[in-house]
């Protein structure tokens, strides 16, 4: 059961005894008004717009913006009628105006449905009303408007803390329920698939041939469903890429709630500016030869900035594969700073050689220098390498959170 639906249900039971209330007031002071007539005429329309709309504040669903502005209505109108069918004598004495306390409804039917700021409006303008209809600030009529902008203004302010706290619980529900089926997944799975595609790999590469290659495929599918029930983030697996491979690989990071890999996707030609998980562009890379660690929670850069740094890490990973060898192992690893996003990438190949990275570039090999440095330079980063022969290589690349990339939004032939 919702958390306000016993505050519409208080909110009906008020308006049915102030609507009694409001006419016996008026029935047993009847003789006194000037005009009698004119009063009895507003109770009774008051009347029949209680019984045409009481199923309007049984719920939230039904309670509309119409109907809460015709409900506000009723209750000004009646306020400014009082000194039209009432003595001076009894308006300046402090007599109540026609609807009476039955106007507190209206403004809390605004704080039940809108929260504190729709409360302030409505009871602002029921306020106005009092004063105008009393025509001074007797001590009486502020201290009434105040309790109603008060109890309206506190009521709107409950409500609003109760449904951030109904949605954090329907989310921690949603969570624990996705924890136990995943775990679930897991057993089936460890106790089926895995175990199969590791059978399938070691049997593959003591066939050799082309069952060893079959074996290859089972093992880096083993590592992805194993990285997959172990933190949710999938790792979809593929085929050695081209450069820039890692650009067109998106797929949807969740975390905490909150789904960025839509984001990640551009939009026709260009990229959004909207915050894009890095993780999600970088997560496809993990297989048998790439371990990808990451933060538990969501990296987050503009869509283009991010894909232009997932194509940087894919380059970095092209030089691994083409100059470590098809035995060499790359680790992956992303780092969210206050200021930069920070992603590692480190081989244990032969490294490279004093002064190698130059002699590429002017022999017009221009990977490093274009994939690499050239794409962080754009984005206001940097591209760092630390080679020591026989030791491996390890390539940091930072990009900054704020700013805008050279060129504006790259497309798709961008990354």
């Amino acid at each position: 059961m919702s958390v306000e639906l016993p505050l519409w249900r208080a909110l009906t039971g008020y308006r049915v005894l102030t609507l009694v209330y409001a006419v016996a007031i008026f029935s047993l002071n009847y003789t006194e008004y000037a005009h009698p007539l004119g009063g009895a005429a507003y109770m009774a329309a008051l009347t029949v717009w209680m019984v045409l709309t009481w199923r309007c504040t049984t719920s939230a669903e039904r309670c509309t913006r119409r109907f809460l502005l015709g409900d506000l209505a009723f209750a000004v109108t009646g306020i400014l009628l009082t000194p039209l069918v009432d003595t001076h004598a009894r308006v300046v004495g402090g007599a109540p105006t026609l609807p009476s306390i039955w106007t507190a409804g209206a403004a809390l039917g605004f704080a039940i449905k809108g929260g504190w700021r729709w409360a302030a409006g409505a009871s602002s303008v029921v306020a106005v009303a009092n004063l105008v209809e009393r025509q001074e600030f007797a001590r009486d009529t502020v201290h009434n408007v105040l309790l109603v902008w008060v109890a309206s203004v506190a009521i709107g302010y409950v409500v609003e803390v109760a449904r951030a706290s109904e949605r954090t619980l329907a989310r921690a529900l949603q969570i624990e329920a996705a924890t136990r089926e995943r775990e679930r997944l897991a057993r089936d799975i460890h106790d089926s698939v895995l175990q199969v595609l590791a059978m399938v790999q070691r049997r593959g590469a003591a066939l050799g041939g082309e069952a060893a290659e079959l074996g290859r495929m089972a093992g880096e599918q083993e590592v992805a469903l194993r990285t997959l029930v172990s933190s949710g983030l999938v790792p979809a697996q593929r085929p050695t890429p081209p450069p820039g491979g890692a650009a067109a690989a998106h797929e949807d990071g969740e975390a905490d709630g909150l789904s960025y890999g839509d984001n990640c996707v551009p939009e026709g030609e260009e990229f959004s500016d909207e915050p894009c998980d890095v993780r999600a562009l970088l997560a496809p890379h993990a297989g048998a030869g790439v371990t990808f660690s990451e933060p538990g929670a969501p990296v987050l850069l503009p869509a283009s900035r991010a894909a232009d740094l997932a194509a940087a890490v894919s380059a970095a990973l092209d030089n691994v594969r083409v100059h470590a060898g098809d035995g060499a192992h790359a680790w992956i690893l992303v780092e969210d700073e206050p200021e930069a996003v920070i992603v590692t990438v480190r081989d244990d190949g032969p490294g490279i050689p004093e002064g190698r990275l130059a002699d590429a570039e002017r022999e017009g090999r221009l990977g490093v220098a274009l994939s690499i440095r050239g794409r962080l330079r754009d984005l206001g980063g940097s591209a760092e390498w630390i080679s020591v022969p026989g030791q491996g290589t390890e390539v940091e690349l930072t990009v900054p959170k704020g700013g805008t990339p050279e060129g504006g939004r790259r497309g798709k032939a961008g990354v």
